[in-house]
């Protein structure tokens, strides 16, 4: 019976260059000379810390052009509130959404079982397995998925006839 697996997940190897060619951005522009502006990173919470709101909407900037360039949909990054550090200094945390969220799967369930095609879906863990009689159809679900779920990043995988 074909199956495949919907999943949701980054390349942190590629988080990694992202986060160390804008740290080296930061550190040559002129307009960030003497300040504090930086990014860490912790697993997957990226600390963005800068002197003022406008460098840090600047620091921002530069990352998301660095991770889109590198592949990695921006869709899967969470932003907190700013938050004050000492004195006009400022931090946001940005944390990296990897796995289905189980409101999330069960929103992909009720797209597939309404569109009354001739599959099964199941929640298992933190990703979605679909199987059907024909691969043709399973197809059609992949279809209905992409269109049905666009504002979280989603990845196919493990198709198997």
């Amino acid at each position: 019976m074909p199956s495949f697996d919907i999943v949701s997940e980054i390349n942190e190897v590629e988080v990694r260059n992202a986060v160390e060619q804008a740290n080296k951005e930061v550190g040559t522009r002129y307009d960030f000379k003497g300040s504090d502006a930086r990014i860490e990173q912790n697993d997957k919470v990226l600390t963005l810390f800068a002197d003022s709101d406008f460098q840090l909407e600047q620091v921002k900037d530069i990352l998301i052009g660095k991770l889109s360039k590198r592949g990695v949909d921006i869709r899967c990054l969470d932003e907190a509130k700013l938050e004050k550090v000492s004195g006009n200094k400022v931090k946001q945390l940005v944390t990296i959404k990897t796995g289905i969220e189980s409101d999330l799967a069960k929103r992909i369930v009720r797209e597939i079982k309404d569109s009354k095609l001739k599959v099964q879906a199941a929640i298992q863990g933190d990703e979605v397995r679909v199987s059907g009689a024909k691969r043709d159809v399973l197809q059609e679900a992949i279809a209905l998925v992409r269109k049905a779920i666009d504002d979280f990043p989603l990845q196919f995988q493990n198709f198997r006839d």
